[in-house]
């Protein structure tokens, strides 16, 4: 068995299997990224903080290079810079080399004042170059049991960055160790906030891509069930091509002998009312035959069946043909039915002369059907380099409401005038198709008790170059 054939035959678990992937994989990523972009969030404002450590480690070691040697002076400057910045800094300490440890000679903190330090990262700063220190998270520091005490002491209030560098005389000559301890609480209360706010979007994100997601396979739903109607009205519409096909043999058939019947052919009829019901039986054959010629038109122009044989075409002689065909049930109803013929003779135009024929015994037959009194005029002449033939009657007219549904199929004028009129709705509508399938366009024109007026407008031929 062919892939083809396994995915169309299990289309529908493969297409709940796609649906089930993408609601899973869609916000997995989404997700992903938001972690990714905290992180790198975090990352760059770890490089930061180490950059305005240095700085501030600078500027301090430039405030108290000069008296270095003096204890209780750096130890006075160190409590100022502290009262001044106690939002930024948690402590500040002086520490000098003592064997391989350090000893704290001013701090922040005056317990602290010649506590002996063996963290080995003071061991590392001291190493650095001029003008460069470390800078680290208190949670990353490795320490020994006495160190753990005093870190404990400082982690009491809160997470903070350790800074060490090396202090330098006015000569420029390493003297002792410069510690701060900068507070994280801004950074940490930001980061917490961007945090939460990622994750907040993160969650709306999730929830809406899940609600689209969702309807998406919904929407899958009704694409396969519009496919389904799509086969079930393709199945319609050739049940209604092979059905107009077959009815039209037999109604030929009852139109025939019907037909003789009334000429006399089988004999003299010469009960009345026989003749009567004859002439209803003809009449109602010929609204059955129009009625299955307009399905097995639709059918054909709905499944692009319908064929056109567009050509140089005169069309003045279809024109006559058609009111010569016409004129009787003008007569009948006492309509005066009349080709205006130009002065002058106009081109050809292109069009199909057998479907031409159709439009105009369907437009002028609307006119005589639905024109009381009065006349009915067909007019040729050329407009704007199109062949333009115009239908005018006398007749009953529309509204402009009504007329913007005229072409639409099975929409029929409803009113007192209109109700007893026969008609399947479906003429107007095939009338603008086989126009529109001749590369023309049709117009109307109306006026409530006044009449119509409908236009065709067709491509003019052009001559043969010598």
């Amino acid at each position: 068995m062919r892939i083809k054939d396994i995915f169309s035959k299990n289309k529908e678990i493969f297409q709940l299997i796609y649906g089930i992937i993408l609601i899973i994989l869609i916000p997995l990523l989404i997700a992903i990224n938001t972690i990714t972009i905290i992180s790198n969030y975090n990352d760059n404002f770890d490089v930061s903080i180490q950059r305005q450590a240095q700085a501030v480690g600078r500027s301090i070691n430039v405030l108290l290079a000069k008296d270095i040697q003096d204890t209780a002076t750096v130890q006075s400057k160190i409590e100022q810079l502290l009262k001044a910045n106690p939002d930024d800094f948690q402590n500040i300490e002086i520490l000098v080399p003592e064997g391989d440890n350090f000893k704290i000679i001013a701090s922040g903190k005056k317990d602290n004042i010649e506590k002996v330090s063996k963290l080995d990262y003071y061991y590392y700063a001291w190493k650095r170059d001029i003008n460069t220190g470390l800078a680290t998270e208190s949670l990353n520091l490795a320490t020994t049991p006495e160190d753990k005490e005093m870190l404990d002491d400082f982690n009491s209030q809160g997470r903070f960055w350790l800074f060490a560098m090396p202090m330098t005389d006015e000569n420029g000559n390493k003297q002792a160790i410069l510690s701060i301890k900068l507070s994280s609480k801004i950074i940490d209360d930001l980061t917490t906030s961007t945090r939460n706010y990622s994750i907040y979007i993160l969650i709306a994100t999730i929830l809406i891509v899940m609600l689209f997601l969702s309807i998406a396979i919904k929407l899958w739903d009704y694409v396969l069930l519009y496919k389904k109607i799509k086969e079930v009205d393709q199945m319609k519409d050739e049940f209604i091509s092979i059905a107009s096909h077959e009815l039209r043999t037999p109604l030929g058939a009852i139109k025939g002998y019907v037909s003789l019947i009334i000429d006399g052919t089988f004999g003299e009829i010469k009960n009345k009312g026989m003749e009567q019901s004859l002439d209803k039986v003809m009449v109602s054959t010929d609204r059955l035959n129009t009625l299955v010629n307009d399905l097995l038109d639709t059918s054909r122009i709905e499944q692009g069946r319908l064929e056109i044989n567009n050509e140089k075409t005169n069309i003045p002689p279809i024109i006559n043909d058609t009111v010569d065909q016409l004129k009787v049930s003008a007569d009948e109803k006492d309509l005066a039915l009349t080709y205006e013929k130009p002065d002058d003779q106009l081109p050809d135009a292109i069009a199909d002369e057998e479907k031409l024929k159709q439009v105009l015994i369907n437009l002028i037959g609307n006119s005589i059907k639905y024109t009381e009194k009065g006349t009915i005029t067909i007019s040729t002449f050329i407009d704007n380099d199109k062949f333009a033939i115009k239908i005018s009657d006398t007749g009953i007219g529309m509204s402009a409401e009504e007329q913007k549904h005229l072409f639409e199929k099975f929409h029929r004028v409803k009113n007192d005038k209109t109700k007893n009129i026969t008609g399947t709705g479906l003429g107007l509508w095939i009338t603008k198709q086989i126009v529109e399938l001749m590369n023309g366009k049709i117009y109307v024109e109306s006026m409530k008790n006044i009449g119509t007026q409908i236009t065709i407008k067709l491509n003019i031929a052009k001559p043969a170059k010598k």
